[in-house]
């Protein structure tokens, strides 16, 4: 396309947005609300989802050693717990080293059990991970049937229910997500449809004289670009305010629990781009979408 014809398209863009005023302003309204309740969903999904990710990376399998296993009998018993499928990482955890993070959990309280560190009543261990969480359950009832095995521990009951949950709130949130984009697409599409409606009679005209679809097509294209674009400022501006006085609000009540969000700088850059693409895309989809019936003259 000829730079001529291009800057033409986008001075009668610009041009439109102008004259047909109230129509552009419902429509970039109608943008910034949906990007608005789109932009802070995705806030609370990316973080939901990343803390889900923090605590099944912190799931591991922990298969306790009889006392009175040989170093013969600990050796071969690493070598089946690696050979089991899905064991990604087989680590030893000595009666002693146990201790010390027990004690180092109870925080200030560890002064209350000093009497553990002269007859250490835990065992020796092996610590399991999986190359992915949800094969956590199956590794342990594998790790079971092993001789000197005394015990396997990995949260029963608990991390069964923790997977449930973490799975029905993705499936949820993508649902929400994919009705909540559904729901902009259609009202972004009927707004822009009134405005082409106005100028039904400037596309019969150019249709008559010769133009082709494309050549009417560009100066929607654009200006649903544009008015997507514009649509997504407010949205962005206020996910910054939101997620900084949530951030730095919250996050450090929140890291106490061992819940990490994720940085601020990394979320807004982010989302920021995905709304600006989001916006312009429902933008010229609606645009094109809606001016498509009157190219047939």
């Amino acid at each position: 396309m000829k730079i001529r014809t291009m800057r033409r398209h986008v001075n009668e863009s610009f041009k439109s947005l102008g004259r047909n005023g109230w129509m552009t302003f419902a429509s970039v309204s109608a943008v910034t609300v949906s990007l608005v309740l789109v932009g802070l969903f995705l806030m609370v999904m990316f973080n939901l989802n990343k803390i889900a990710g923090d605590i099944e990376s912190d799931v591991e399998v922990r298969v306790y050693l009889d006392q009175s296993i040989s170093q013969s009998e600990q050796d071969a018993l690493a070598t089946e717990l690696k050979g089991i499928k899905n064991v990604q990482e087989v680590r030893f955890q000595s009666k002693k080293e146990g201790l010390n993070n027990l004690l180092e959990s109870l925080g200030n309280d560890k002064k209350s059990f000093t009497d553990l560190q002269k007859e250490n009543p835990l065992p020796n261990a092996f610590i399991l991970k999986t190359k992915q969480p949800e094969q956590t359950i199956a590794v342990a009832k594998k790790a079971e049937q092993l001789p000197n095995v005394t015990d396997v521990r990995y949260g029963k009951g608990t991390v069964e229910r923790l997977f449930s949950f973490i799975r029905i709130a993705r499936n949820v949130g993508i649902v929400l997500i994919l009705g909540l984009l559904f729901t902009s697409v259609f009202l972004i599409a009927n707004t822009i449809k009134l405005t082409i409606v106005a100028r039904r009679s400037e596309i019969e005209i150019m249709k008559l004289v010769g133009a082709t679809n494309a050549f009417v097509r560009w100066p929607y294209f654009i200006e649903g670009l544009v008015m997507g674009v514009m649509g997504s400022i407010l949205p962005i501006v206020l996910v910054m305010v939101v997620y900084r006085l949530a951030y730095y609000n919250l996050g450090g009540d929140l890291q106490q629990m061992f819940i990490k969000l994720i940085p601020y700088h990394t979320m807004v850059t982010n989302l920021s781009l995905l709304l600006v693409a989001i916006g312009a895309l429902i933008g010229v989809w609606g645009s094109l979408n809606s001016v498509r019936k009157f190219l047939k003259v």
